[in-house]
């Protein structure tokens, strides 16, 4: 399915647990809509000058979320883009807000199984580190789906290439374009 959707007039904010691919789908979502994609973890990295995995260590988890909601908010005073949200700042209620007053926010939905196998092979994430994934991603899904359900789409991603995920949201949002826009 090519695209004649976008450029959209808001940025399209990908919502979800760590390994639904936010970051890989948000890629090539944004070049299937000529927008520029953004990365709100890099983004974190760059203006604190380090990795996140040093911000939790140095800081804690409550002063990278703070971080996090700041530049977000930069993020959404810029152009329209795709931004890859990292999975716990849709949590914060002022980051949610933001995203739903100046976004259109899709929420990227996988079993748990899934995830766990996709994020099992990564060591960067603060919040899995040396824990169990699936239960740990168990846990943040019933944690977070709640507030995730508030995401204007929400695309079951299941365990398929990225450009599938690509497709179900570019449907969705065809689907959407006139209450979205």
């Amino acid at each position: 399915m090519s695209s004649t959707l976008g450029p959209f007039k808001k940025t399209i904010a990908l919502v979800g647990l760590s390994g639904v691919g936010k970051s890989s789908v948000g890629r090539r979502l944004a070049a299937a809509l000529s927008m520029p994609f953004r990365d709100a973890d890099a983004e974190v990295e760059a203006a604190a000058g380090r990795p996140i995995a040093e911000i939790f260590a140095q800081y804690g988890e409550a002063a990278f979320r703070d971080g996090e909601r700041r530049v977000i908010a930069r993020l959404l005073a810029e152009a329209p883009h795709v931004l890859a949200t990292g999975g716990g700042a849709f949590m914060h209620p002022e980051t949610r807000r933001l995203i739903k007053a100046q976004a259109i926010s899709i929420w990227l939905k996988a079993d748990v199984e899934v995830l766990a196998r996709r994020v099992g092979r990564k060591e960067s994430r603060p919040l899995l580190a040396g824990k169990d994934p699936l239960d740990v991603l168990a846990a943040q899904a019933r944690d977070r789906y709640p507030a995730y359900a508030e995401a204007d789409i929400a695309v079951e991603t299941g365990d398929t290439p990225h450009q599938v995920a690509v497709e179900a949201i570019l449907k969705a949002l065809a689907e959407r374009a006139e209450t979205l826009s």
